[in-house]
C-alpha cells in the first residue's frame, strides 16, 4: 500500500480588476476550486491590485490573491486543471511552500482585511458618505475688498515657531 503524502503549497491567483467590486465572489471561487480537491486552506489574503505587464484576456489590471494550503501531491494536477478551466480566473501559480512553517503561513491570513474591504466597498456602493478627513490646511481668513459686490479674498496666515515666541 502506498503512502499518500500531503504537502504545503503557496498559490497565487490572478483575477480581472472587475472582480475588485466582488471580492467575496473571488474568495469563494478560490475556496471552491481547492475544496473540490479536498485541500486544507491555511490562509487566504488579497495580495495586491495592480497594473499587469501585458494584457491578459483583454485585462490591463488585476487583483492577486495569495493562498497557503495543504493538499495531496496527486491532487495538485486537478487543482491546476480547475484553475485553467475557470473562466473568471486569469492566471494561477502554485509552488511548494516547504520553506515556511505553518505558523508563518497562518500569520499571512488576511480574511479580516478582505471582510473589511468588502464591507467598505459595499458602503461606498450604497452611497454612504465617507467620514470627512481631519482639517490639516492652514487657517484662512476672508478679507473683503470694500464693496458688497466685490468677491472676498482669501488670505492664508501661518504662524512660524520663531514668531510665536515673540508675540
Amino acid at each position: 500500500m502506498t503512502e499518500q503524502r500531503i504537502n504545503s503549497y503557496e498559490g497565487l491567483f490572478l483575477f480581472p480588476q472587475a472582480v475588485g467590486g466582488e471580492l467575496q465572489f473571488a474568495v469563494d471561487h478560490i475556496i471552491e476550486i481547492l475544496a473540490k480537491s479536498d485541500a486544507e486552506i491555511i490562509s487566504i489574503s488579497k495580495w495586491d491590485e495592480r497594473r499587469l505587464a501585458y494584457e491578459i484576456k483583454g485585462n490591463k489590471r488585476g487583483v492577486y490573491f495569495l493562498v497557503y494550503f495543504r493538499a495531496l501531491r496527486t491532487t495538485l494536477v486537478a487543482i491546476e486543471r480547475s484553475c485553467n478551466l475557470s473562466e473568471t480566473l486569469l492566471r494561477s501559480m502554485m509552488v511548494r511552500a516547504d520553506h515556511l512553517t505553518r505558523e508563518q503561513m497562518e500569520s499571512a491570513d488576511g480574511t479580516v482585511e478582505i471582510a473589511d474591504e468588502i464591507k467598505l466597498r459595499a458602503e461606498q456602493a450604497a452611497g454612504k458618505p465617507e467620514p470627512a478627513p481631519k482639517d490639516t490646511a492652514p487657517k484662512q481668513d476672508a478679507v473683503s475688498s470694500g464693496g458688497d459686490d466685490a468677491p472676498a479674498v482669501t488670505v492664508e496666515t501661518e504662524v512660524a515657531p520663531s514668531d510665536a515666541a515673540t508675540t
